[in-house]
């Protein structure tokens, strides 16, 4: 099914998210006349494309459409105060802005935007530059349910998508799947580190960590079974695994730690959003 918003597409940033999100739209068949890019400083990458696919990139808001039927923000939450009051002139009463910045709360962005701003506040995570992320998102009571939809089907050309009307558990999202990816990948830095002390070559300890780590995420994706069981499936009474995790789920192990981490990015995604 073609992608379609039912109007004009202002896309605010185009860095590495905001050009993942792009590419997936247009890989969907979002008519490029329909996208215009605001962008000062686009990526030789983003050039290149917007020239490839004849689409509008502009440095400034003169030359974007006004009333656009969605407005999407991806630009670095630090810049979103100066970035936006421009932006209020070109919002009309029938479009939707829908911020993947992480730390703005609805609030936030309806004090520069307008208090009747139709917003879609999403926290994305960054295996959406490959189709494979997962953005929550929360709406507030000015989005229509067409509007919805349409955020629903722009989200979704970076992979799943859930919603949530509690604003709040965008915090403790930030900290399990907006932050995870970098948890993930820092298991697979530790194990490879393991293994060349326990001897291996680093090449070889690197590769079986890559593979081991991304093979382990994929069972786990197609699988109906449980993290829990698929865990259970790998570990032999008085096996090698089994030695292995009587010290990873010890007193000390890795759900402690893992608790603090996420309590730890949840306070600080707080603290960013008041």
């Amino acid at each position: 099914m073609t992608l379609n918003v039912g109007g004009p597409l202002i896309l605010v940033g185009a860095g590495k998210m905001g050009g993942a999100l792009l590419t997936g739209w247009l890989d969907r068949g979002l008519n490029h006349d329909t996208i215009f890019i605001l962008d000062p400083a686009p990526s030789g990458e983003i050039e290149a494309l917007a020239k490839e696919k004849n689409i509008h990139l502009s440095a400034g808001i003169d030359a974007l459409p006004g009333s656009p039927a969605v407005m999407v923000l991806a630009v670095k939450p630090q810049v979103m105060d100066e970035v936006l009051p421009p932006l209020k002139s070109l919002v009309g009463d029938g479009g939707v802005v829908l911020s993947i910045a992480a730390g703005q709360t609805l609030a936030s962005m309806e004090r520069h935007l307008g208090g009747n701003t139709a917003i879609v506040r999403s926290m994305p995570n960054t295996p959406a530059a490959i189709g494979r992320g997962i953005t929550v998102a929360c709406a507030n009571s000015h989005v229509s349910a067409e509007q919805k939809d349409h955020c629903d089907a722009l989200l979704r050309a970076a992979g799943l998508v859930a919603w949530t009307n509690d604003e709040a558990a965008l915090d403790p999202v930030t900290a399990v799947s907006g932050s995870g990816p970098a948890y993930v990948f820092l298991l697979a830095e530790c194990l490879e580190e393991a293994g060349v002390e326990a001897g291996l070559d680093r090449e070889l300890a690197r590769q079986l960590a890559c593979e081991t780590v991304s093979g382990a995420g994929e069972l786990l994706r197609q699988s109906e079974q449980s993290a829990e069981q698929l865990r259970k499936n790998v570990t032999s009474p008085g096996g090698t695994t089994a030695a292995a995790l009587e010290i990873l789920m010890g007193d000390d192990g890795l759900q402690k730690l893992m608790t603090r981490a996420v309590k730890a990015a949840t306070k600080r995604s707080r603290e960013l959003s008041s």
